[in-house]
């Protein structure tokens, strides 16, 4: 058997381990220390933002968001529906619930003119200010059309977070990803373009936010000399040692983004010549995606096989690759949420499957999956 070739495994740069030595040497082995201090200011100068907090996940950083923005029981946060559930999850932990909307072609994000559409329509109601969130995502590292998005919120008022879980080093007009709108989310979970192990961050610009963030996040215990807690707080911080593993992978970042979009470009070059084989790609100058995951779309009228076939076909080959997000509207735990479809979504699900796409893949090991692809489609 082959050794196996994993979707995206964690890449250390042999940094880290400096980091989480000085951690052990000082003793600072706990939720903070001088390792989550400098790791906050690595992530707010590269994405930049003024300020960031360091946390246990990227869903911690979402929940934290939502409940800063007072999002409680009725309230409605609207999101997009291809995203992977920890985008939505949080809405739920604050008793709201997720309005879900569909994709648009281009970037496979959420789609500004259904955007409008659902709030106009809650507008008709007598329901636009339940309304106290937009939470857009930047799915398998492609920007989505912010402008667009954060127009039709400025337009009601209505706060945009972007989760940038999958973004981080990419680019919208210039803008590093994780500054476009009042809150940004990152994720260090495994199998990100940089680990922490697990973790995540929250970014703004606004500094009491970022403050308050981190009380609420170490168990909110007010300033006294007893244990003394006025709200509710959570154990949402992440550790000094995890930090120092985030110190040393930013120390590369530039380079691991660069690993990923070669990556795509050898994909896109040995396979985009086979009709039926479609990438997700940037729709213009103005969009950089930090191409997290490679992803294709087969065209069942063209590839008489379908994605689920050749997950297998990889499979057998001890290669890992994964489908699309399901999205949210199709899973049983959203299904009665209101939702703006247009079918999006549900046709990229059916049609699409993220290949094999680490920062620490060989040449060989990116042959090795074409040859499996190649092989499979001349079946």
């Amino acid at each position: 058997m082959k050794p196996k070739l994993y979707l995206s495994s964690p890449h250390m740069s042999g940094n880290e381990m400096k980091y989480i030595e000085e951690a052990f040497d000082q003793n600072w082995v706990a939720p903070l220390g001088p390792n989550v201090d400098e790791f906050e200011k690595s992530l707010a100068k590269y994405c930049g933002v003024k300020h960031a907090a360091a946390l246990s996940s990227g869903t911690a950083a979402i929940h934290l968001a939502l409940i800063m923005l007072g999002v409680e029981r009725g309230d409605e946060v609207i999101a997009p529906s291809f995203t992977f559930s920890a985008t939505v999850n949080p809405i739920v932990y604050q008793c709201a619930t997720p309005v879900l909307i569909d994709s648009e072609s281009g970037t496979w994000n959420m789609n500004p003119e259904l955007l409008g559409k659902a709030i106009k329509d809650k507008r008709q109601k007598g329901k636009a200010k339940s309304i106290k969130a937009v939470i857009g995502v930047n799915l398998y590292g492609m920007p989505a059309k912010w402008d667009e998005i954060r127009e039709i919120a400025n337009k009601y008022e209505i706060p945009v977070i972007e989760d940038a879980a999958e973004s981080l080093g990419s680019r919208y007009k210039g803008k590093m990803s994780g500054s476009m709108g009042k809150f940004g989310i990152l994720s260090f979970n495994g199998n990100k373009i940089i680990t922490t192990s697990g973790g995540g961050a929250l970014l703004s610009d606004d500094e009491p936010f970022i403050k308050r963030a981190r009380f609420l996040s170490t168990q909110a215990r007010d300033q006294a000399p007893h244990y003394q807690h006025s709200y509710i707080g959570y154990n949402y911080r992440m550790s000094n040692v995890l930090a120092g593993i985030g110190r040393g992978q930013m120390e590369v970042i530039e380079d691991r983004v660069k690993k990923r979009r070669e990556n795509n470009s050898f994909y896109k070059e040995n396979l985009g010549k086979y009709d039926g084989i479609n990438f997700l790609e940037e729709p213009g100058e103005e969009y950089f995606s930090n191409h997290w995951l490679t992803t294709i779309l087969l065209d069942p009228l063209k590839i008489r096989k379908t994605p689920e076939e050749l997950q297998l076909a990889l499979e057998k080959e001890n290669i890992e690759s994964r489908p699309l997000w399901k999205p949210m509207h199709l899973q049983p735990v959203f299904a009665s949420c209101p939702a703006y479809l247009n079918g999006s979504s549900e046709e990229l699900f059916n049609k699409g499957l993220c290949l094999p796409s680490g920062s620490n893949m060989t040449d060989d090991d990116r042959e090795r999956v074409v040859e499996t692809i190649v092989k499979f489609l001349k079946l």
